[in-house]
């Protein structure tokens, strides 16, 4: 299987080094960087560049201010009514959803790369991916930080500068690092 292959099927790839995933991305990042160039006002090629990096979102029922940046784009799926806010920065090597009418804060990360322990297979270029998925309703503050694997159930709130590590269920306020169920809703 090839470099690609493996990557979407969640196992160990070679995520530095495979000339595929590189070109993939440096055509992706390109195109990142003429959203983020691109005046406000002309919002008819932001909405055209929006459409080149996200192939899976319905570009017309979102809104995402720049900066914004991906790794490949094909990966990210945003139902209608979400909202990113700037510098949202979404490391899509496997699958980040977004539910419908999600807020995203500013300066959030979403990282679905893991890196091997053994300082060769890491130097080497290895990296895995797991998904994301934020459900319907979810509003995440300023800073956050979402890592590999995490669900973030419905309704939720993630407070600033958290870093969720693990699950989080629906209906509840969550934050801190880690961030920990605080309350229900």
């Amino acid at each position: 299987m090839s470099a690609k292959g493996d990557m979407l099927a969640g196992k160990w790839y070679d995520a530095n080094f495979d000339a595929e995933l590189a070109r993939e991305r440096a055509i992706v990042k390109d195109y990142c960087m003429e959203y983020n160039s691109t005046s406000m006002k002309d919002l008819g090629h932001r909405r055209d560049v929006l459409r080149e990096i996200l192939q899976n979102v319905e570009i017309e029922q979102v809104e995402i201010l720049p900066p914004f940046l991906v790794d490949y784009g094909y990966n990210v799926f945003m139902d209608y009514g979400c909202f990113l806010n700037h510098g949202v920065y979404l490391m899509d090597c496997a699958k980040i959803t977004f539910g419908k009418k999600c807020f995203i804060g500013p300066n959030c990360g979403f990282y679905t790369a893991i890196h091997p322990f053994e300082v060769a297979k890491r130097n080497a270029g290895y990296e895995m991916a797991k998904p994301i998925t934020v459900g319907d309703n979810v509003w995440i503050g300023g800073n956050v930080v979402v890592l590999p694997g995490v669900t973030i159930g419905s309704n939720s709130v993630i407070g600033a500068g958290s870093i969720v590590t693990k699950d989080i269920p629906s209906d509840v306020v969550a934050f801190g690092n880690p961030c920990e169920v605080i309350r229900q809703l």
